[in-house]
């Protein structure tokens, strides 16, 4: 990850000063997870150009240093984006220039400068307007880069808009404040910070934007983001951004609010969604059930407590999920009963896995909108010829539906930033009907959730039952 910060105007090598690294030294900064080098690849009385270049170990990310867990899956994309770990390497690589101080230099330190940013591979699928509505309230002119995915030849999807932009910033600000915006607003957009977000991240926030954040149209987008919608830490830092006037505390996120990453009609949807497929496995008559991408265990934690459910697994391509749904299912502290009717391993639905044999039933809960298109025919393979359970339920989001997300969905007509396609009912319907025919299966589709005239509900669901 990659970000520049060019400083134009009259004796513009003084930006070293500023920055307190010396534009003809090259820096070198053990980094947790990897290093960070400092260099300027321009420097000149007229434009001088400083680099923050983060060198991430993607290994050491999953597998951690020693003693420690790994942070990540072995598939992600955090050693090549501007996220979090570039926010942490700017606070402590420009830590003091975050402060103002510039000893003999203060009077420049203290003056609005000529600047541009360039922050590489920001994440930032659909939220495109969001940057200028972020941006240009701080006095910066705003252009980005992105990239379209044409997925047509596949005839799933539309074009789609790339999930990354490179994005420059320019304007007049002091250095301090540019390097402040930076450091709280890349998270904003990226999400997917690398470390516990605690109360310290609400000081953190009002330490690096005191001077700008209460003030700011999108105040409540950026501080829900930057606390990953935490409504305990919202709530904490809206206390001290908002007057006790009746219209701003509105923008206090209440008890019926939901701090999921998109809300589905908060928390209802998935409620009833897995209710949905639990009452597909009591009509099925199954006793042992897999469930495919199990995640957390929210499923299995349900399944668990039903008598009829004799034999319960769960897999999972995600080692961290299986570590939660292990924990959510208390398998450390329960009866040997427990342990023998309930399992989990690693394993992903794209390879053929032994494992997966010998169910009544697999569940595959909004997992196949995650797999990249081209992986679709191996996960047919896998499921309805290689494993070919007697009954097989999945759901998938419905694209047709998110227009009633306002202000919350991709631009892409995406749910949620890791899906890499969803299905409108027709293009749903069309797979399945498919898919059920050439494996031998028949075919039962409904929707889950509030329906809407024009749009359907928001989850599409199929059974599909091997015809003896």
């Amino acid at each position: 990850m990659l970000l520049t910060i060019t400083y134009t105007g009259l004796n513009s090598l003084d930006l070293g000063y500023l920055l307190h690294k010396n534009p003809y030294r090259p820096q070198m900064i053990d980094f947790n997870h990897g290093k960070v080098y400092v260099f300027y690849p321009e420097a000149s009385n007229e434009r001088t150009t400083a680099a923050i270049l983060l060198d991430i170990d993607p290994i050491d990310l999953v597998r951690g240093k020693k003693g420690t867990g790994g942070l990540f899956d072995y598939v992600n994309d955090r050693p090549y984006v501007s996220s979090s770990f570039l926010s942490v390497a700017i606070s402590k690589v420009f830590g003091t220039a975050m402060t103002g101080r510039a000893d003999n230099h203060q009077e420049l330190s203290d003056s609005a400068l000529e600047l541009e940013a360039a922050v590489t591979m920001l994440p930032c699928k659909g939220r495109l307007s969001m940057l200028n509505k972020v941006f240009e309230p701080l006095g910066y002119e705003v252009n980005y880069k992105t990239s379209i995915i044409d997925e047509t030849k596949n005839n799933y999807t539309e074009p789609t808009i790339g999930k990354y932009v490179d994005l420059t910033l320019k304007g007049k600000a002091r250095l301090r404040d540019l390097l402040k915006h930076l450091y709280v607003l890349i998270p904003v957009f990226d999400r997917q910070k690398h470390y516990w977000v605690g109360d310290d991240e609400v000081e953190k926030l009002f330490r690096h934007g005191e001077d700008w954040l209460p003030n700011h149209p999108e105040k409540r987008f950026i501080t829900n983001r930057y606390l990953k919608n935490l409504k305990p830490l919202v709530n904490m830092a809206f206390e001290r951004l908002v007057s006790f006037d009746l219209n701003e505390t509105d923008d206090i996120i209440s008890d019926d609010e939901t701090a999921v990453e998109i809300p589905e009609k908060k928390i209802d949807l998935n409620t009833q969604r897995l209710e949905s497929v639990i009452a597909e496995l009591k009509n099925c008559m199954a006793k042992n059930v897999l469930d495919i991408g199990c995640g957390e265990g929210n499923l299995l934690n349900l399944l668990i407590k039903e008598k009829q459910f004799q034999r319960l697994t769960g897999t999972d391509v995600s080692h961290t999920a299986l570590v939660h749904a292990a924990a959510k299912l208390k398998l450390d502290h329960s009866s040997d009963y427990i342990k023998e009717r309930v399992n989990l391993f690693q394993s992903s639905i794209t390879y053929k896995d032994s494992r997966f044999k010998g169910y009544d039933a697999v569940c595959v809960i909004e997992v196949i909108e995650h797999l990249d298109i081209p992986r679709l025919a191996a996960f047919e393979r896998v499921l309805f010829e290689y494993t070919k359970p007697p009954v097989i339920i999945l759901t998938t989001p419905n694209r047709e539906y998110n227009v009633k997300y306002e202000n919350e969905v991709f631009n892409a007509n995406l749910r949620h930033s890791d899906h890499r396609f969803e299905w409108t009912r027709a293009e749903f319907k069309q797979w399945a009907q498919t898919t059920a025919d050439k494996n031998g299966y028949s075919l039962r589709l409904s929707e889950i959730g509030d329906f809407d005239e024009v749009c359907g509900a928001p989850t599409q669901m199929g059974v599909f039952t091997l015809c003896e």
